[in-house]
């Protein structure tokens, strides 16, 4: 049996507040749980009061092999539940993506083009500036 740590949603409606509870990963998701090991409400004013979690009981369902959601993982890393024996645990390796600095034809393309967009810009506003500086000093000398 695969077992999750997830949120589970209860409260109204516009006013979330959620259970992390430990899941069998086919039961949906405001299903049967195993437990409930904390609360989670976002709405909270007071900070603190925000995140309950009984931190013994996430290290032990993580130490029997359940896998915390995204949202989990980032509140456990808040509160503190990866230290230790645990440090290694919420770490997810980066994605490999070889192709990501390659230089193409394509990307050539696109900031040819970009740079022909800036350099346009640049001239049409100093062509406004040259215009509004040359109306000034024909007021000025209509004046005098």
């Amino acid at each position: 049996m695969a077992v999750v740590i997830r949120m589970k949603r209860t409260g109204r409606r516009n006013r979330p507040c959620y259970r992390i509870s430990v899941a069998d990963s086919r039961s949906p998701r405001d299903g049967r749980v195993l437990e409930t090991i904390g609360l989670y409400d976002p709405i909270a004013v007071d900070k603190d009061r925000q995140v309950t979690l009984d931190v013994e009981r996430a290290q032990h369902w993580i130490s029997e092999g359940a896998t915390p959601s995204q949202t989990v993982t980032s509140i456990f890393k808040r509160q503190g539940v990866y230290t230790g024996e645990f440090a290694l645990a919420g770490k997810h390796k980066p994605r490999k993506r070889p192709g990501r600095k390659k230089t193409t034809a394509t990307g050539t393309r696109r900031a040819a083009d970009k740079a022909a967009r800036a350099a346009g810009k640049t001239a049409r506003r100093d062509g406004r500036v040259a215009a509004k500086k040359a109306a000034a000093a024909a007021v000025d000398a209509g004046d005098e």
